[in-house]
């Protein structure tokens, strides 16, 4: 069925833009005058007294932040520190700041609620995003290690008397967003303050911290454009995104040219206002000539790499009750294929994409779902505990950490790392370590006096077998066919022969 996807693919898509190039002006008047905008706050006409008492006295002994602040384009719409920071009498965080006998009740949290007040359209994007809901990894699996495996309780502090792991507050807690909580006296707990984790759950209840990519006080588009400050999470050993991007083709291109990209321009539209190199933002938020610009960064992305199997991404947004359930994944492709377009043309796009896909089925069906299946054949030998058993680390790394290289790698044209840091990574570990633990655990379990255990062990060493000897993997068992060895002889010896004289 893919297959046959990107056959019809060219027609369907042309038709598409040929409708969509035609609306677009109507939907955007519509869109524009429609009751969504009636509550967003007109910037004030001038700046406010309380602003600039705020500027007067912070200059004394933060004059950087108001130097930032100076030179931002918030400074020059009028909106000062008041209008941000000021707080209603029912928040949880707010305090009484000020001179005395002229103190305001402020918060020092912005949160995306707050931003709403004249961003409300990027907020509801952000909302509905995977970014917003990044602090929900608190109960997940990321988040044991960091808490128990890796951690104590020794970090304790007022709000949280039985600790916390340092780990996971200085770790986890910083990309994907802690839960801020406030003291008695108004005050943050510093195991959750300071803290701009993308998915920050905020005092008064809204999810995200627009800062984690406009940082404070300048709020500078140019830098939320930037792929280094998409690098603050997106890197490492489990999702390498800003190395992938540095050794992609787009990469390479925006080391040698950034200062041609103008990324501090209102309009940036790909084609039109730069050429040069694509950024994060250009792919995955940029307005395009089709496109405006967007904060739900998964409303292009056709395939959620992050679990053990790849998954669509509406599958994703269903288990996480968003709205995105009902943008199907060939639409995100389209979306996404629009932005490529600016630059490449169509038979390219489409040949790239037919690679990515097939790396994903590689992955998914050599070596995801039979390891899935194998661990759960495992379980009854296993101790209980989660990552006390020498497998679950290694089964872990296998999709967590090497299954997500290759991957990303292909998803954004990396190839030594969707090879070498990637299927190589898999495959050897698959082979050498994983097969071999789930031999130990079967020879274990044979050698047990319970009956239920020996029972375990033939069900596993038979998965084992099945798995094993599959057309994937029986080349491990010495059992390539003779005609699967013809083939590959004969592959070689026609690829050298171009070269022979």
């Amino acid at each position: 069925m893919e297959n046959h996807y990107f056959v019809i693919k060219i027609y369907r898509r042309n038709a598409m833009k040929a409708i969509i190039k035609s609306l677009i002006f109507f939907l955007s008047l519509m869109f524009l005058s429609s009751s969504a905008f009636s509550s967003v706050t007109e910037p004030p006409a001038q700046m406010s007294e309380t602003s600039k008492q705020c500027a007067t006295c912070h200059k004394k002994n933060n004059n950087g932040i108001v130097q930032q602040w100076g030179d931002s384009k918030h400074h020059r719409a009028k909106v000062g520190c008041y209008e941000c920071h000021a707080a209603d009498p029912g928040d949880k965080d707010a305090f009484l700041h000020g001179k005395k006998g002229d103190k305001k009740l402020i918060s020092i949290i912005v949160s995306p609620r707050d931003c709403a007040n004249c961003h409300a359209h990027e907020v509801k994007q952000t909302e509905d995003s995977h970014h917003a809901k990044a602090g929900r990894i608190l109960g997940s699996l990321d988040n044991l290690l960091a808490e128990v495996v890796e951690g104590n309780s020794g970090f304790v502090t007022e709000g949280f008397p039985d600790g916390n792991s340092a780990a996971a507050v200085n770790g986890c807690w910083q990309c994907h967003g802690s839960q801020v909580k406030v003291l008695e006296d108004g005050a943050l707990d510093p195991a959750t303050w300071p803290n701009t984790g993308i998915g920050r759950i905020n005092p008064d209840g809204s999810e995200g911290a627009c800062t984690a990519c406009h940082s404070r006080h300048s709020f500078s588009v140019e830098q939320a454009r930037a792929p280094e400050t998409c690098g603050k999470c997106h890197m490492g050993p489990d999702h390498p995104h800003i190395e992938i991007y540095n050794e992609s083709k787009h990469g390479i291109q925006y080391a040698s040219q950034k200062g041609q990209l103008g990324m501090d321009k209102s309009k940036w539209v790909p084609g039109e206002d730069y050429y040069t190199a694509p950024t994060c933002s250009t792919c995955h938020m940029g307005a395009t000539k089709d496109q405006d610009v967007t904060h739900d960064v998964g409303m292009r992305i056709s395939w959620n790499n992050r679990p053990p199997v790849s998954i669509r991404p509406e599958v994703s947004d269903k288990k996480m009750g968003l709205p995105g359930q009902h943008v199907d994944w060939e639409t995100r492709r389209d979306n996404m294929q629009d932005v490529c377009s600016a630059c490449h043309s169509e038979d390219y796009i489409e040949n790239f994409y037919a690679q990515y896909d097939g790396l994903v089925n590689l992955y998914n069906e050599k070596f995801a779902k039979p390891g899935i299946k194998l661990m759960k054949a495992a379980k009854p030998l296993m101790k209980p505990v989660k990552f006390s058993n020498k497998i679950d680390f290694i089964w872990f790394e296998i999709w967590h950490h090497e299954g997500r290289r290759a991957r990303h790698g292909a998803a954004m044209m990396g190839p030594d790392i969707t090879h070498w840091h990637g299927t190589y990574e898999v495959a050897k570990h698959f082979y050498a370590k994983f097969i071999p633990e789930l031999e130990y655990l079967v020879e274990k379990g044979m050698r047990s006096t319970s009956e239920k255990k020996q029972a375990s062990a033939a069900l596993l060493q038979a998965t084992i077998d099945e798995v094993l000897n599959s057309d994937n993997h029986k080349w491990y068992l010495g059992k390539m066919s003779a005609k699967q060895q013809e083939i590959r002889k004969k592959a070689t010896a026609d690829f050298k022969a171009q070269f022979e004289k």
